[in-house]
């Protein structure tokens, strides 16, 4: 069998790496489902996009080939008070422009973060000030003690101030709005190891190795194209042929097709992302449902008859083909703060879940729309259809609209006004750690604090709120811990959102490549080689 598995421990993710590079430089090919939608680092908060431009902007932090936090533009730091980091950021680093890299352009990109269209407030946010001691140091001061600050800063990649001032770039683009006009949303100048030579959102962008980059890279690939391809079946055909070099991700009913084929392999393991259903709990009425005058949702009688009318095993079984683990958790077992002890999925249990919207006054159901992304997440509309089928056996009626990322993620998140009754959505803490969730999904919306920024649905608990304040600012990992474990049995109790599975990573890549697979499902150009 070709089929190769990456074992990601249960505390940190392990990554898949194979062999040594090739002399040759040489270009590399790939296809994700969905496209680049934006350039600007400041956008949506989309692993793929983020990840992607990882490769082209850089953090004061970054990731490793094991997600192992590691000096990016800062060489160094330490935590000179418990509320105060000083910095020291690397010298002689130049953007792809050639302009100078200094603490100016981390001043400017931390600010920037903050404006109204970017994805990356939570992010931001977690920085009160930041004091310019010199061109090479800066003092970065925190609300509260942040133990895990760094991590936070992987994904504030920085811009430069001179080059975004002068293209009138010096605010975030929208994810939701029509951004052509923002310079940095179609071009891009960054510090890291490959620089952007060729951008067309739906059809094709190419990179190319940085020759001034600051640090030596083992990859021989100075060439990188990208296409976006929807259908699974195109993408996994041009693998097959040899006109692509990696796939993502491959339907798991593929991976026999591919292990059968000369010349390409299946290479897949647990992914650190969670997949689940969210309820408006916010609004006095749903955007989009005939039920008038209140809102169902609010009612933790009808969350429950939705979490017992939902078959876990039965989505792993038919449309996950097995590779799915079922979750009763917000967060997979790579993530600190994960507790096997209360992470069993809800009971599936459809004559319950009738009752149940009975004794809430739905006898007969009701209807309500659905959001689903069409090529973000593995499978992720045929999720969202077999979920449709299963509340249709309890009475309720949903209407799924399920459309392309860029058009889903605009209509959503906060940039379009949190514009949905009921979703589906995938999250992987880019922290690698569970106060990432119960910041950004499990607390209240909060416009002040930034808190709450992807809880779509507006779920809110003052106590969960409180709990995840302390967990951002404790620093003994025993006491965070269980306070992360009592949020998260309110939320569960609360049946606050549906976890439903952690979805596993799924890529096809060709024999001539090698490659490293994070849990995060990164893609790390560094970490790439084409042998001969």
């Amino acid at each position: 069998m070709k089929l190769r598995h990456g074992l990601m421990a249960a505390a940190a993710a392990a990554a898949i790496s194979v062999a040594a590079p090739a002399a040759n430089a040489e270009t590399f090919k790939f296809a994700f489902q969905g496209n680049l939608s934006s350039l600007d680092p400041h956008s949506l908060n989309e692993s793929f996009l983020l990840n992607t431009l990882g490769n082209i902007y850089e953090g004061l932090s970054m990731y490793d080939e094991n997600l192992g936090i590691v000096p990016g533009l800062a060489e160094s730091w330490e935590t000179i008070e418990p509320t105060k980091w000083k910095f020291n950021l690397r010298k002689g680093v130049k953007f792809h422009n050639g302009n100078d890299f200094t603490a100016q352009d981390v001043v400017f990109s931390w600010k920037r973060a903050l404006t109204e269209g970017s994805d990356q407030k939570v992010r931001a946010s977690k920085i009160k000030a930041i004091e310019v001691v010199d061109d090479h140091t800066i003092i970065v001061e925190t609300p509260a003690p942040n133990p895990i600050l760094t991590s936070d800063l992987v994904f504030v990649y920085i811009m430069d101030k001179e080059w975004s001032e002068k293209n009138k770039a010096t605010e975030a683009t929208s994810p939701s709005a029509d951004n052509t006009n923002n310079y940095a949303n179609l071009n891009a100048n960054g510090t890291g190891p490959y620089r952007v030579v060729e951008h067309k959102a739906d059809i094709k962008s190419t990179f190319e190795k940085n020759a001034n980059y600051w640090k030596k890279t083992n990859s021989n690939v100075t060439k990188v194209e990208f296409t976006p391809i929807k259908e699974a079946a195109t993408r996994v055909a041009a693998l097959i042929s040899g006109e692509l070099d990696l796939v993502y991700p491959v339907p798991v009913q593929d991976w026999k097709r591919l292990d059968e084929a000369k010349g390409v392999k299946a290479l897949a393991g647990p992914e650190a992302r969670t997949i689940f259903l969210g309820m408006d709990q916010g609004r006095d009425e749903l955007l989009y449902s005939n039920i008038k005058g209140k809102n169902p949702f609010k009612d933790i009688r009808v969350r429950q008859a939705f979490a017992h009318a939902l078959n876990l095993d039965a989505i792993k079984k038919k449309v996950m083909r097995g590779a799915a683990t079922p979750s009763g958790l917000m967060v997979a077992p790579q993530i600190n703060g994960h507790n096997a002890e209360i992470n069993i999925p809800y009971a599936y249990d459809p004559k319950k879940a009738k009752a149940l919207l009975t004794e809430a006054g739905y006898p007969d159901g009701f209807e309500v729309t659905m959001d689903c992304p069409n090529n973000r997440y593995v499978n992720d509309e045929k999720i969202c259809q077999a979920a449709v089928s299963m509340l249709a056996k309890v009475g309720v009626k949903v209407d799924l609209l399920a459309q392309p990322k860029s058009k889903y993620f605009g209509k959503v998140l906060a940039q379009g006004g949190y514009d949905t009754s009921f979703y589906l959505l995938g999250w992987t803490p880019g922290t690698m750690d569970s106060e990432n969730v119960l910041s950004t999904l499990l607390s209240c919306q909060n416009k002040e604090t930034k808190a709450g920024g992807f809880n779509l649905g507006n779920y809110c608990n003052p106590k969960v709120d409180e709990l995840a304040r302390k967990v951002g600012s404790e620093t003994d990992q025993a006491k965070r811990n269980a306070m992360i474990k009592e949020a998260f049995s309110i939320v569960k109790a609360e049946y606050g959102y549906l976890p439903l599975h952690q979805q596993p990573l799924s890529w096809g890549v060709s024999d001539r490549v090698t490659v490293n697979q994070r849990a995060d499902n990164g893609l790390d150009f560094r970490y790439v080689n084409v042998n001969k």
